[in-house]
């Protein structure tokens, strides 16, 4: 509006700059308020007056017609003010809606499950949503703690559904069942009866026990990733792989369980695959493997901390899928146990 003016003061009343002046009300309704949207729409309407006595333009059809104009555009603005707020104000409940269905869905996992440290960070592709189609749980049972890192096929509401029926059946079953095998049976169950059509989840569901032993069972999940206390690093890849989670393939077996140690100060890396297929620009995947000094942190949830910051770095925008990590550290209660210093070495 102050261009408008100078520029129609020293162009003259001929070249016609008058009806510019209606570009401040448009912007402020862009982005401003009702009140705010008024009050540069005022100032229009003034200047646009004063500006048209100026070039000599009243009485007379252009000076109106300007007049006109700038009054259209500001009851424009506030109409397109007003319809903002509301669909703000509606996008904010939608928005505590969806924190409250993330908080029933993914509830926040303890900070320590018997001598285990946990940590999680959790991004949906949608922010907006802020819930997606990646689930994690933490369950302390009499013989230990077990845990469940899952990718649902999909995206959307479908996909929540999904996640929801797979975090029940897991919670139930990890509380009753003895054995690993027998909550992994349970769930195939629950699956078979929920899951339609195409779709289906894959999961990694981990077993530690008091006497420091791990046990995973893998349905078509990225491996896991163990870090020893030394500065090794291993994926901990099944031996006999396994389809998803709700294929319904008959005949399929179990997973073959992969059973190992879990001793002090090693850490347990479960994560899903919107981690390691997040791209840069360049089309350039998350090298997850390079950057597993950064879990060499005080705490577990620091070193998620320093990981995610990591990723949205890499990607240099929004994630193109959700992406979930879960990280397990040992450290028995009494005992202090330190980190590994240097970059962890892959093993075979």
């Amino acid at each position: 509006m102050g261009v408008t003016l100078v520029a129609d003061v020293a162009a003259g009343p001929t070249v016609g700059l008058l009806p510019l002046v209606a570009l401040g009300p448009a912007f402020a309704g862009l982005t401003g308020g009702p009140a705010r949207t008024a009050l540069v729409g005022s100032l229009a309407l003034i200047l646009c007056l004063a500006l048209g006595w100026y070039d000599g333009l009243f009485p007379g059809r252009r000076g109106t017609t300007a007049l006109i104009s700038v009054a259209g555009v500001t009851a424009a603005g506030l109409a397109a003010a007003v319809t903002r707020r509301r669909r703000e104000a509606e996008l904010a409940s939608v928005r505590s809606i969806a924190e409250v269905a993330q908080r029933v869905l993914l509830r926040p996992v303890p900070r320590q499950a018997g001598e285990l440290l946990v940590a999680v960070s959790y991004t949906a592709a949608v922010a907006e949503a802020r819930i997606g189609g990646d689930l994690y749980e933490v369950v302390t049972f009499p013989g230990g703690v077990r845990v469940i890192v899952g990718d649902v096929q999909g995206k959307g509401l479908d996909a929540v559904e999904t996640a929801a029926d797979v975090l029940g059946a897991f919670r139930e079953a990890a509380h009753d069942e003895p054995e690993l095998v027998g909550v992994s049976t349970r769930l195939e169950r629950a699956m078979d009866r929920t899951l339609q059509g195409e779709r289906f989840v894959t999961a990694v569901i981990a077993e530690v026990r008091p006497d420091r032993t791990m046990t995973l069972l893998n349905y078509g999940h990225p491996a896991p990733l163990l870090l020893g206390s030394a500065g090794t690093a291993r994926f901990l890849e099944p031996g006999t792989p396994a389809p998803p989670l709700g294929l319904g393939l008959d005949g399929t077996e179990s997973p073959e369980p992969l059973t190992g140690k879990f001793a002090p100060g090693d850490q347990l890396l479960l994560y899903t695959d919107g981690v390691v297929e997040a791209r840069d620009r360049r089309g350039t995947f998350y090298p997850l493997v390079d950057r597993l000094s950064l879990l060499d942190a005080e705490s577990p949830e620091l070193a998620l901390e320093r990981l995610h910051g990591d990723l949205v770095s890499h990607t240099e925008g929004p994630l193109g899928d959700d992406a979930a990590l879960l990280l397990l550290r040992y450290r028995p209660q009494g005992e202090r146990v330190g980190g590994h210093d240097g970059q962890p070495r892959l093993a075979g």
